[in-house]
Formats: C-alpha cells, sequence, structure tokens
C-alpha cells in the first residue's frame, strides 16, 4: 500500500517508534532512490531534488521544485515548493530542526541496496538541525513486501522460467555432438521466455564448463564457448509479466555425458544441501514463528559448503531480495559480503542460490526462490532441481 492509495499509518507509527524516529524522510534525485518511487506510489521523480517526510503523527509533507509539482497533485498533505536552494534549505529546516528522521542509510555502507541516500545529504539535514537514522526495517515492510498481484505473478512466472529451463538444457546436453555454442543456446531461452509472455531487463546467462566457474558470466557471440562431451551446462533465467513488477529468478544445470565424474557429482551434491538446508531454515522459522535475520540463511548454506571443504568456492552471498527490483532493497540473506542483520517479515521475498565455482574447471549454482506468504514459508518454482539434467 503506497502513500497515493492510503498508508498504513498504524504500521508507520510503529516502525518510526523501533527506529527511535520522529518521521520518516525519503529523498530522490533523478531516481537515485528507488525507495521513494515505491513507497509514494506515483513515478516521474524529476531533475531536481523532492524531498517528503513522513510524521509519526500529522499530515505528509513534501518539499519540492516549483517546475516539477505535476506529479505531486493527489498528494495526501501538504507540498512546500522552492526554487532557490535557500527555500529548499529554510523548508527542510522547518521539517528536521530538532527531530530525528529515518532515511535509506546503511552506516559504513554495510548494506549498499540500503545506502540509497548521499553523504552530502545527510550533512544537509544535519547541518539543519537533524538527526539521521537508518530506516532499514521501514524500507522492508512498506517496500520490498509483495501485494498478492505480485506473489501470483511471480509463481507464474517461475512455472514458466523452470519448464524453460529444464527443456533447454535436455536438449542442450543431448546435442553436445552438434557443439552447440553459448549464445545459441541463450537466444534460444530469450525465445523462449518472449513467447511465454514474459519479459526481462537483462539476458539470461548460458555457460559451458569453465565459464561456469564465473557467477557472471556473460557469453559473447565470436568469443562464447561450443559445448564439448562431458562439461557442466548453467542456465540462469529471470523474469516476469511486465518491467517493474516481481520477477522470478533461477538457476538450473546439466551435464553433458551420461555419468558425471564423481568431482562433479560431489559438487552439485554440496551445492544442492547447502540450498536445501537454507530452505530448511526460513521454512521451521516461520512455521515457529521465530525471528528470522538475513544472514542467518547465509550462515545456514555456507556452513554445509564450508563443511565439505568447498568454503574458497563460494564468493558470493546465498540470496539477495527480490522486489519490484530483481535485486531488491530488502533483506538479503548474507553473511559474506555484507552482514544483514535486518529482519524477515510476512510478504518478503528473495532467492535462495549457492553456489561452488572451481576456475578452470567448471562452476555449480542452484538457485530458486522464496517467499513468505499468508500460508508461511513458499518455495518457487514447486518442484525444485534435485539431480543434474543428462542426456538420458
Amino acid at each position: 500500500m503506497t502513500l497515493v492509495d492510503g498508508f498504513d499509518r498504524e504500521a508507520l507509527s510503529n516502525g518510526l517508534e523501533a527506529a527511535g524516529a520522529d518521521g520518516w524522510l525519503l529523498f530522490d534525485f533523478r531516481g537515485l532512490n528507488p525507495v521513494a518511487a515505491r513507497v509514494l506510489g506515483f513515478g516521474g521523480l524529476g531533475s531536481r531534488r523532492l524531498f517528503v517526510y513522513l510524521p509519526r503523527a500529522g499530515e505528509p509533507v513534501a518539499v519540492a521544485h516549483k517546475i516539477e509539482l505535476q506529479a505531486l497533485e493527489a498528494f495526501p498533505g501538504r507540498v512546500v515548493p522552492y526554487a532557490r536552494w535557500e527555500e529548499l534549505h529554510a523548508a527542510l529546516a522547518t521539517i528536521v530542526d530538532g527531530h530525528t528522521v529515518a532515511m535509506e542509510v546503511s552506516r559504513e555502507d554495510a548494506v549498499p541496496y540500503l545506502d540509497r541516500v548521499p553523504a552530502g545529504v545527510v550533512q544537509l539535514i544535519e547541518k539543519l538541525g537533524g538527526t539521521v537514522v537508518s530506516s532499514g526495517d521501514l524500507v522492508t515492510h512498506f517496500a520490498a513486501r509483495w501485494s498478492a498481484a505480485e506473489r501470483e505473478g511471480h509463481v507464474h512466472a517461475a512455472e514458466m522460467l523452470a519448464t524453460i529451463a529444464r527443456e533447454i538444457i535436455a536438449q542442450t546436453v543431448r546435442a553436445a555432438a552438434e557443439a552447440p555454442r553459448e549464445s545459441a543456446v541463450q537466444e534460444k531461452v530469450i525465445r523462449r521466455i518472449h513467447e511465454a509472455g514474459l519479459v526481462f531487463d537483462h539476458p539470461p546467462i548460458v555457460a559451458f564448463g569453465p565459464n561456469a566457474a564465473d557467477p557472471h558470466y556473460e557469453p559473447v557471440p565470436g568469443r562464447d564457448a561450443a559445448l564439448r562431451a562431458d562439461q557442466t551446462v548453467l542456465i540462469d533465467l529471470w523474469g516476469g509479466s511486465e518491467l517493474g513488477t516481481v520477477f522470478a529468478d533461477q538457476t538450473w544445470m546439466g551435464f553433458s555425458g551420461d555419468q558425471p565424474p564423481e568431482r562433479v557429482l560431489e559438487v552439485w551434491t554440496v551445492v544442492r544441501d547447502a540450498r536445501d538446508a537454507a530452505i530448511d531454515l526460513v521454512t521451521r522459522a516461520v512455521a515457529a514463528g521465530r525471528a528470522l535475520r538475513g544472514f542467518e540463511i547465509d550462515r545456514a548454506a555456507r556452513t554445509v559448503i564450508e563443511g565439505a571443504g568447498y568454503g574458497e568456492f563460494f564468493v558470493h552471498r546465498t540470496g539477495h531480495s527480490i522486489d519490484r527490483d530483481l535485486h531488491g532493497s530488502g533483506p538479503h540473506c548474507d553473511d559474506y559480503e555484507t552482514r544483514d542483520q535486518r529482519e524477515l517479515v510476512e510478504g518478503v521475498g528473495f532467492s535462495v542460490e549457492p553456489g561452488i565455482y572451481l576456475p578452470g574447471e567448471f562452476g555449480v549454482r542452484s538457485e530458486v526462490n522464496m517467499f513468505w506468504g499468508p500460508e508461511g514459508a513458499v518455495v518457487t518454482p514447486g518442484a525444485i532441481q534435485r539431480d543434474l539434467i543428462l542426456p538420458v
């Protein structure tokens, strides 16, 4: 529920009290802060600085440039126009002087996906008499949670992507003798995604053998690899019904040989078990009503991989928040790149994607998504990968 639609004022008041803040000060400039657009519920945040103050009690206040007031026609509060910088500072001072305000900051950049407000803006607010604290839990509640329609769209996209990935990997590993190239397989995946009525904002990843050991590998025609016998095949694909909605995001694995060697099977099994350990932790915590923080999910998966002796080859977090951005602003499953201590709440979604990457050999990743729905913890797609997809 956005500000324009009608805010949950009780939840806002409770969240501000927990943050030790008198109000939530949203800032945006040229789209720097996607949280602002999601919370406010209107696009077109323009080329001038915009501040919107949501107090614990009382009416909201928007401070907007005089040439960019059109987006605020439905604003449910007071609008203070400014043009000169002195007018901007004076308007902000009446709001923040003597008050503690929550903003999208993360001290020492601990969580970059939350750290959306430039240091200079924080300095300005402090100069004008305000104290700035993090809005992290407010962002989780008001910007990262999925609506019922978004959950439904995500589940549909997840099932479509799973079907596409399974079918194309099966076709690819069976065609190893024909040496298909990564870019050609990528084009096939793209075509199938579009045929399914889905869109994406960046092409999917297709990686064979050693290239799969690069977590963010991108095939380039003319420099991509041709598949050989007895190689791993990784496809990472994502999409949704439209841009700006909640995407599904998955990674599937195959092998272009009838009998994978013991080392490949071992790595696959460790990654699969790490994924399942994270899923199990979330499922049990949600069912028990136990508070769960993002870093704990990462730790559950990472413990399995480290215990198997592959810890140094798991070089990214276990999962990322998913909201209207594929890498969203909510809690991440991360105790590696950052220590995300934000608590999960009903309505949030995220990826679970542990991986092991052996440079020069091969890489394995298994990725599913989870969300906390009214019925509890849900994993998408419904049938997750248990074994490598083989030619037979």
